[in-house]
């Protein structure tokens, strides 16, 4: 079930499809606020802390890639970025800011929902655990899964939520092989449905953050034929 009480910011400026997207989301029992205009959706993810934002693409005043970069810089909310075009450009400069999902239009108003109910589910660190796990070395690179924190040579990565649980799954279980629907499994929740490139786009996106060459990687290898494993390609 959806976390009760989960915010949810809809930055949209088609008034028929933000309507109908804010009933979907109100009448699966979340909270929902609506914008249509990029700044004003920097002011309201800073004044009302959502815990999921569904981001147009196109937006007037900012775009969406500049609405989520700002966002970013004090939110580690969940972020959906909606877009117009099934354009892999669009798609790869959203996430590469810091969106954890992304949907093209026409789409499902129920899957999105789907979407941020399986986003809500997935755990967040409340600094609350007795036990955390303990810190994880691989080469220079040390993953803290308690405190949710990344070094690279002593020196911060800083990652979003979504690249995190990424390098956490990957480092709990050095040199095994994950396909990227285990990932998917894993990260975004058994429920998830969509494209499963999106693994591939966020695990580019971490490789570049610790400055991993995929060639010659020492952190995160490929897996021809499967997927993904932590620690030095052969």
């Amino acid at each position: 079930m959806v976390v009760p009480g989960a915010r949810v910011l809809v930055v949209e400026d088609e008034p028929v499809l933000a309507g109908t997207v804010s009933a979907y989301v109100e009448r699966a029992g979340m909270t929902v606020r609506t914008v249509a205009d990029g700044l004003e959706a920097v002011a309201a993810a800073r004044e009302w802390a959502p815990d999921v934002i569904v981001l147009d693409l196109g937006l007037p005043g900012l775009d969406g890639v500049e609405v989520c970069r700002r966002v970013r810089t004090f939110s580690d909310c969940y972020v959906v970025m909606l877009t117009a075009r099934d354009d892999e450009v669009d798609t790869l400069v959203g996430l590469s800011v810091g969106a954890d999902d992304y949907v093209t239009k026409p789409f499902s108003v129920r899957e999105l929902v789907a979407r941020i109910q399986v986003m809500q589910r997935r755990p967040r660190n409340d600094g609350a655990a007795a036990a955390a796990p303990a810190r994880r070395i691989v080469g220079t690179l040390s993953v803290d899964p308690g405190a949710r924190e990344v070094l690279l040579d002593g020196r911060p990565v800083d990652l979003t939520r979504t690249e995190f649980d990424l390098l956490e799954v990957l480092s709990a279980q050095p040199r095994m092989a994950f396909s990227r629907r285990r990932l998917i499994d894993e990260v975004w929740g058994p429920d998830w449905v969509g494209d499963e490139h999106l693994v591939d786009v966020h695990i580019a996106h971490v490789r570049k953050k610790l400055g991993d060459d995929p060639a010659r990687p020492r952190f995160v290898s490929t897996v021809r034929g499967v997927g993904y494993r932590m620690g030095a390609g052969e």
